[in-house]
């Protein structure tokens, strides 16, 4: 889904779409919110439906990297593999030379006041169709005439419930027999 795809969604549910307005909406601060409300609830998004990513890299014995010198996106290291390492606090030792596959967690792409309509959003399809009220809810959260916040936050609420944060299903393979 695109930014401007989005932005319809919210500012459709909101009823505030003008399809003929620059911003796709005539009241203009709304506009000027939109685009960093929008990623802030995708970077919220991404820590409920974690996004994969890996990079290798040539480590020698004793060398100490900080978990945010592996990228600048990265959420959570999940695993290493390849080489033996210790993890203390954000600091990864590697205890032997190789090459070694980290892979981790990472942030989506973000997104600013300045990211074009045709940007597209770096989320699964289930996290897109949670996202417009999680937008929708803290757009109109300061809005105190009207209850519509509170409504849109509640059911974004309840949808990240539902949200399943598996990445596949586990499988465990027995061959040449057990015993019991």
């Amino acid at each position: 889904m695109t930014l401007e795809q989005m932005k319809n969604k919210v500012y459709s549910m909101i009823e505030e779409y003008d399809e003929n307005a620059d911003d796709l909406t005539q009241d203009s601060d709304l506009a000027t919110k939109m685009n960093g409300v929008i990623n802030q609830i995708q970077n919220e998004l991404a820590r409920y439906k974690k996004l994969n990513a890996s990079i290798t890299m040539e480590v020698t014995e004793g060398q100490e990297i900080n978990v945010s010198d592996i990228a600048r996106d990265i959420y959570q290291v999940n695993v290493i593999r390849d080489v033996d390492f210790d993890i203390v606090g954000d600091t990864i030792i590697f205890n032997e030379e190789g090459t070694a596959k980290i892979y981790y967690y990472r942030y989506p792409k973000q997104i600013d006041s300045e990211t074009e309509d045709d940007f597209k959003i770096d989320l699964p399809t289930d996290c897109l169709e949670v996202m417009p009220y999680g937008v929708a809810g803290d757009i109109l959260k300061s809005d105190v005439s009207s209850q519509y916040g509170t409504i849109y936050s509640n059911r974004y609420k309840e949808l990240l419930q539902t949200l399943d944060p598996r990445q596949g299903m586990q499988i465990a393979t027995y061959s040449g027999g057990y015993d019991i």
